[in-house]
């Protein structure tokens, strides 16, 4: 059975929502995230200012260089989860097999959609529009058959993509495109298959898998599947989880403990209120970290009681980055944070005493819940 993924991909998302709360911003470059005094780093570029090649990751100085008239305003979290919920609530009002993966993209999962809403490509359509009509964002599509080839068609065509691509033309799309656009090819993988004339995905394609096998060990069958087009993953939802979590890769290698320190505060920010939506708990903290040769490691933390607050999810965070930072930090490619043991918010033995700091939390969450589903990020910010 042929399966329809959507990958619906925000354009520049924390710069576009900048631009859309200060409209005398649009058309200008305008660049998201840290100062150049506190030696900040470029968390979104607008393509007003991709232009001058800034680009997300890239030192704030090194940014201002390529373009000393770029506007640059602070990362304003609460704001753009706020959007993201909104964004993800048309998802949902689609098709319940919803997986997202940060909070600016998510996979949809159509398939069995197609009969009542009609082709899976006038349904992206329906998705853009309404993106653009009820939060004022535009939005990459990309459908396909599976996860890999729909998130490739999202970047083909950005900003404000549409790109379709099916059994019969996926060779023909993929064939010319440099390796490095498949998923896991990073910098010293691809270094090393440039090395041995492998440049496109069609010279990839055409390597034996006993010859792939030398070059790249383990990891030569995956590659060789997907240069082929072929990816059998399912789109996992998060009730059908057993975690739920938030990435985010860097446009570059990012070292720096301030820009890295922020970007997990606001992942657990996303993560927590995604667990409260679903009314659940979680007992795990895991921390994801991949290096700039791809090499991924995690390092995790139980809590003594599940939890759901963003408090008590930081605090455990905390502790587990400022270990990995100390030890072993290094500039990674991505980071992320995600919680698993997850239960329902009322399951488990509960105890007799309560806990007053865990219950003070639990009412200042579900407050700024409200409030800011409400009235919206200008109405509360959240700090460290």
């Amino acid at each position: 059975m042929v399966r329809y993924i959507i990958h619906a991909d925000m354009d520049a998302f924390y710069a576009a929502v900048e631009q859309l709360d200060n409209p005398e911003l649009r058309g200008k470059p305008v660049i998201v995230g840290g100062s150049v005094e506190a030696r900040g780093v470029v968390s979104a570029a607008s393509y007003e200012v991709r232009k001058f090649g800034v680009h997300s990751s890239m030192p704030m100085a090194q940014a201002m260089k390529l373009c000393p008239h770029a506007v640059i305003l602070p990362v304003r979290m609460e704001r753009y989860i706020e959007l993201s919920a909104k964004i993800r609530n048309i998802f949902d009002s689609y098709t319940a097999k919803v997986e997202p993966i940060s909070i600016d993209e998510a996979f949809l999962d159509v398939t069995d959609c197609v009969k009542v809403l009609g082709p899976a490509d006038h349904i992206g359509r329906d998705i853009k529009r309404k993106i653009k009509d009820e939060v004022g964002l535009t939005v990459s599509i990309g459908i396909a058959p599976n996860k890999f080839l729909a998130k490739l068609a999202s970047d083909l065509e950005k900003p404000d993509g549409f790109v379709v691509i099916t059994d019969e033309n996926k060779q023909g799309i993929l064939d010319p495109l440099p390796v490095n656009k498949i998923w896991g090819v990073g910098k010293v993988t691809d270094k090393t298959l440039e090395s041995h004339g492998i440049r496109t995905i069609e010279n990839l394609r055409r390597c034996s898998l006993a010859n792939l096998r030398l070059i790249v060990g383990n990891c030569a069958d995956e590659l060789l599947g997907l240069a082929k087009g072929v990816d059998n993953r399912p789109v996992e939802t998060e009730s059908q989880a057993k975690s739920i979590s938030s990435e985010h890769t860097f446009a570059t290698d990012i070292k720096d403990y301030d820009t890295l320190r922020s970007v997990v505060f606001g992942q657990v920010q996303e993560v927590a209120q995604r667990l409260r939506s679903k009314g659940l708990k979680a007992k795990t903290i895991t921390l994801k970290f991949r290096y700039g040769n791809f090499r991924t490691v995690t390092r995790s933390k139980s809590i003594t009681e599940a939890s759901a607050t963003t408090d008590t999810l930081w605090q455990a965070c905390k502790e587990v980055f400022q270990k990995w930072y100390n030890n072993s930090g290094g500039a990674l490619r991505l980071i992320g944070f995600g919680v698993s043991g997850l239960l329902e918010e009322n399951a488990g033995q509960q105890s007799l005493f309560v806990n007053p700091e865990e219950e003070k939390q639990k009412r200042v969450d579900k407050a700024v819940d409200a409030i800011r589903e409400r009235f919206g990020e200008d109405a509360l910010r959240l700090g460290e």
